[in-house]
């Protein structure tokens, strides 16, 4: 019994939650990049690109050896158009967060010189 109580305080904690969301979250995300590079990018700014390369598919690039680098090109802009979201998404929360007011400082208190000649003046006397 000791060790299904031991997952069950594993599986409850805060940072198993939020990775699952966070995985769920991002696959759902995955979804709407997927279909922006398709259906929005790539017509609209790589349509003249292929037409001039002959291909209607990006994924069908490649070179005279039989090297397919549309594959590639094709994950590179998915990849950029990830993190540029992200970065947007992210530059949107922490403009939204509270501005922290820093504390006010702390009055200064005498220097370690002025005790040492405090403490000096006491011996004198």
């Amino acid at each position: 019994m000791g060790m299904i109580s031991e997952f069950k305080e594993f599986i409850a904690k805060g940072n198993v939650m939020d990775l699952a969301v966070g995985v769920i979250i991002g696959a759902a995300f995955s979804a709407i990049v997927n279909s922006l590079v398709a259906d929005v990018i790539t017509p609209a700014l790589l349509n003249p690109a292929l037409k001039a390369a002959q291909v209607e598919n990006l994924a069908e690039l490649k070179t005279d050896g039989g090297i397919l680098y549309g594959k590639f090109l094709a994950a590179v802009i998915s990849f950029l158009v990830i993190a540029f979201v992200i970065f947007l998404i992210v530059k949107a929360i922490n403009s939204m967060k509270k501005k922290e007011v820093p504390a006010p400082a702390a009055p200064a208190g005498p220097t370690q010189e002025e005790l040492l000649m405090q403490i000096r003046d006491l011996l004198k006397k």
